[in-house]
C-alpha cells in the first residue's frame, strides 16, 4: 500500500473536498497529522487494554482471596477420593496400628509450619532444607510411604485434581475415626506449597519440653485456643514417643508419679537408647478415648508438656472436664481439628497440585 492509499486510509476523500489532494508534494503536512491520529488512537487503546488488565488482575485476587474450603470440593472432579483415602488408611493401620496415630502427628506438623500445605512431605533439595530434618521430625515423623500409597490411587483415578495437603487432612481424620475417635467434616480444597522451612518447622511445632505458657503461646500463634490446646493435646491419647522425648521429665520433674517415673526409667536411661518407645497413653495406646485425661490426674503423662495440663488455671478444668466426659472431649476435639486443619491454606491460584507428594512440579 502506497502512502496516499494510507492516508485514505485514516481521513476519507470527503475530508479533503474543497482542499488540495494528498499528494506527494504536500504530504507533510498530511503525515504530520496521520502521526497525531495515530499516536492518539494508540494512547486510547493502550488505555483500556490497561484497565482491562488491572480489573482482570483483581479479579483474581479477589477470587483467590475469597477461595473457601468445603467439603464437596471434589465432588464432581474426583468423587472417588473419600473411599480411597479411608480404604488405604484402614489398610495402613491394619497391618500396622501406630501409623493411625502417625498420620494424624503427620497432619499436626504440617499445619503448624505455614500452615496446612504438605510442606512437611517435601525432600531436601538444593534450594531448601525441608521439614523432615527438623528436631521435632527427624528420625520421628512417620507415614510417608501411606501418603504415597494414597496419592498414587488418587493420581490413577483422577490425575493433577486433588492435593497432597487435602489427602493428609482426610486420612488424619479416617485414622482417628478407625481407631474409635470422633469425625468431623473436612473441608478440601487446599492447593500444595512449592518450598519448606526446616527453621520453620524448628520454631512453630510445640516441642515436649514447653512451659504451659510457651504451650498457650504457641497455640495463638496460630489462632487457637487454650481450649484446642488441651483438646487437641488429647490427640496423645494414641501413638507412642521416643525416650529422646520424655527422658527430662521421668529424671528430672516432680509433677509425675514416682511408680510411673521408676517403670520408665528402665527401659529409658539418663543416657542412650534414645529411640526407645513407650506410648502416649499407657492403657490403651491404639484406641482413641480419654483417658490421656485421667492419668494426667494422677500425673501420669509422659510427657513434660503433657502434664503441664494440669498447672492450674482454666487448663486444668478442662482437663478435669474431659476425663469426666469423653463426649465432650470428643466434641472438643473436632473442633479443634476444623480450626487446626484451616491454619493458612494455599487456595484457588496459589501453590499447585503435586503430582509426587514428596517433590515440587
Amino acid at each position: 500500500m502506497g502512502f496516499i492509499q494510507l492516508i485514505y486510509q485514516f481521513y476519507p476523500r470527503s475530508h479533503f473536498k474543497g482542499k488540495h489532494q494528498p499528494s506527494i508534494s504536500n504530504s507533510s503536512f498530511v503525515y504530520c497529522k496521520l502521526i497525531r491520529k495515530l499516536k492518539y488512537m494508540a494512547s486510547y487503546y493502550y488505555y483500556y487494554f490497561l484497565l482491562f488488565v488491572l480489573v482482570a488482575t483483581a479479579a483474581i485476587s479477589e477470587a483467590d482471596s475469597k477461595t473457601k474450603l468445603s467439603k464437596d470440593f471434589y465432588s464432581r472432579s474426583c468423587p472417588k477420593l473419600l473411599p480411597i483415602v479411608k480404604d488405604e488408611v484402614i489398610k495402613a493401620v491394619n497391618k500396622e496400628t501406630r501409623m493411625g496415630a502417625s498420620l494424624l502427628r503427620l497432619h499436626f506438623h504440617d499445619c503448624f509450619v505455614n500452615g496446612c500445605d504438605a510442606s512437611i512431605l517435601l525432600d531436601n533439595t538444593k534450594k531448601f532444607a525441608g521439614e523432615k530434618t527438623a528436631a521435632a521430625n527427624n528420625n520421628s515423623a512417620r507415614g510417608f510411604d501411606v501418603i504415597d500409597d494414597i496419592k498414587t490411587k488418587v493420581e490413577k483415578a483422577c490425575p493433577r485434581i486433588v492435593s497432597c495437603a487435602d489427602i493428609l487432612a482426610l486420612a488424619a481424620r479416617d485414622s482417628v475415626v478407625y481407631l474409635g475417635g470422633p469425625s468431623w467434616e473436612v473441608g478440601l480444597g487446599r492447593r500444595d506449597s512449592t518450598t519448606a522451612s526446616r527453621a520453620a518447622a524448628n520454631n512453630s511445632i510445640p516441642a515436649p519440653f514447653f512451659s504451659l505458657t510457651t504451650l498457650k503461646s504457641n497455640f495463638a500463634n496460630h489462632g487457637l485456643s487454650a481450649e484446642d490446646l488441651v483438646a487437641l493435646s488429647g490427640g496423645h491419647t494414641i501413638g507412642l514417643a521416643r525416650c529422646v522425648q520424655f527422658r527430662a521429665h521421668i529424671y528430672n520433674d516432680s509433677n509425675i508419679d514416682a511408680s510411673f517415673a521408676k517403670s520408665l526409667r528402665s527401659k529409658c536411661p539418663r543416657k542412650g537408647n534414645d529411640a526407645v518407645l513407650a506410648p502416649l497413653e499407657l492403657q490403651t495406646p491404639t484406641h482413641f478415648d480419654n483417658l490421656y485425661y485421667k492419668n494426667l490426674l494422677v500425673k501420669r503423662g509422659l510427657l513434660h508438656s503433657d502434664q503441664e495440663l494440669l498447672n492450674g488455671g482454666s487448663t486444668s478444668a478442662l482437663v478435669k472436664k474431659f476425663a469426666a466426659n469423653k463426649n465432650e472431649f470428643f466434641k472438643a476435639f473436632s473442633k479443634g481439628m476444623v480450626k487446626m486443619s484451616s491454619i493458612k491454606p494455599l487456595t484457588g491460584r496459589k501453590g499447585q497440585i503435586r503430582i509426587h507428594c514428596r517433590k515440587v512440579n
